[in-house]
């Protein structure tokens, strides 16, 4: 492991992560450590700050104040970090006039993957899309464009899982698959955070929760201790 940019992640560790906007604070001087093995739920209301965190993470925008670590080391501007992570956000971001597999293979590219065909065609099979490889990505259902996503994020095969209300306006054969996909992706070798407001159906299998509040994050646990919480108790409660 390269004391520098190492290959697999310990944990993400960020600290003291401020962004604002319009004079008003999102993330307040926020702390969340992450250990690989762990996936890890995001709770909170609706513009608690979820997408803003993870989209820092993903290196998508950039925080005002703060650092993210990768086990001691800062990479926060290096392509190293940006390349150990898959991101799924609330866009599909791809190419409604091509097809899945010219929008994958085009990721695959730049991504600076060997073999992008192989790749991509790898990739389609493992969301079970094969035979829809050759359609056009405008003819798909949400659920489709879903696996899609999923297929594009673990492409590069990252250690790192961002996945940002990955449940959103999935029917509930989508949202099945999408449980399995978390529980197969599950890895010890791999960091997984996903941010959902309703996170019932994630309780069985994730094993921390964060509770982001004011900016914050005001509670982070294993998913076991959650009855010793009576305050995200009833918050969850009131998620169904």
């Amino acid at each position: 492991m390269s004391e520098r940019f190492p290959s697999e992640p310990f944990s993400i560790e960020i600290s003291n992560l401020v962004k604002h906007y319009h004079h008003q604070n999102v993330l307040d001087h926020l702390q969340l450590t992450i250990k690989r093995g762990d996936l890890c739920v995001l709770v909170g209301d609706n513009g608690a700050g979820k997408t803003t965190l993870l989209r820092i993470l993903a290196s998508l925008i950039r925080p005002d104040q703060g650092e993210i670590r990768l086990i001691n080391n800062t990479e926060n501007e290096n392509s190293s970090y940006r390349g150990k992570i898959g991101y799924l956000g609330h866009q599909s971001m791809f190419y409604n006039d091509l097809t899945a597999a010219e929008n994958l293979r085009h990721y695959a590219e730049l991504y600076q993957i060997p073999n992008a065909q192989e790749a991509a065609e790898a990739s389609i099979q493992s969301v079970e899309l094969t035979g829809f490889k050759d359609n056009l990505v405008r003819t798909f259902s949400r659920g489709m464009q879903q696996r899609l996503s999923i297929a594009r994020a673990l492409l590069h095969h990252p250690s790192i899982l961002l996945f940002d209300e990955p449940y959103t306006g999935l029917d509930q054969k989508a949202a099945n698959f999408l449980d399995a996909q978390l529980r197969n992706l599950h890895q010890p070798d791999k960091i997984i955070l996903v941010a959902a407001h309703r996170p019932q159906r994630m309780l069985s299998f994730a094993t921390h929760i964060a509770w982001l509040q004011k900016g914050k994050i005001s509670h982070h646990i294993p998913i076991d201790q959650i009855s010793d919480f009576p305050d995200l108790e009833d918050y969850l409660r009131g998620t169904v």
